[in-house]
């Protein structure tokens, strides 16, 4: 059972109905006694961290959370904000982030570039997995994804980023570190490619 975390961000609806259309049986969770039959958990994410932690703490499930990902090891995907959120802090705030995945979120720095490059990175980009991951099953370099975002993950460990995408810098898109993912493009808006990669966390 496929748990989508409503906290009162994200493309809720459109991550239900991926799954509806896959036939993998899902669940909207907005409380902690919605977790029962949860074996993985979705944590999409827009806007800005602070708001989106604030959001997180305030409906009640920051700690249920914690339990059943650090303890009881279900597998979680973090989606763009999501994905951030992963991260021990960010720049765009002051508020810790979960720490699931070590690291820190950082805003794109073009000044050492000869072109322009606009903020944010929006739009379709490719994406290159660096470590063979179950999550990227059928996918490879000509895969597109759509990404809307600011800032990106800077992991504190190499070995956690799983794919990288080039937008005039070279940035992890993608992080697994455990039972804890996180794709910073937005799969749900993806077409084929991101009902792929939500098929295959289904089946991790």
């Amino acid at each position: 059972m496929i748990a989508i975390v409503d906290y009162g961000l994200g493309n809720v609806k459109a991550f239900a109905t991926v799954y509806k259309i896959l036939n993998v049986p899902y669940i909207i969770v907005k409380q902690t006694g919605d977790f029962n039959n949860a074996s993985k958990l979705i944590l999409p994410g827009v806007g800005a961290f602070d708001h989106a932690m604030k959001q997180l703490e305030k409906s009640g499930m920051r700690q249920f959370l914690d339990e059943i990902v650090l303890h009881r090891h279900v597998p979680v995907l973090g989606i763009c904000v999501g994905m951030q959120m992963l991260a021990c802090s960010s720049e765009e705030g002051i508020l810790p982030g979960l720490g699931w995945v070590k690291g820190e979120v950082k805003r794109f720095n073009f000044s050492s570039l000869e072109h322009s490059t606009n903020i944010p990175h929006m739009g379709w980009n490719n994406f290159k997995p660096i470590i063979k991951n179950d999550l990227f099953h059928g996918l490879d370099n000509n895969s597109r994804f759509y990404f809307l975002h600011s800032y990106y993950f800077q992991s504190h460990r190499s070995e956690d980023v799983i794919a990288v995408t080039d937008y005039g810098v070279e940035f992890a898109c993608a992080v697994n570190s455990g039972n804890v993912y996180g794709v910073q493009f937005h799969p749900e808006k993806s077409h084929q490619w991101g009902i792929r990669l939500l098929e295959n966390f289904a089946r991790l």
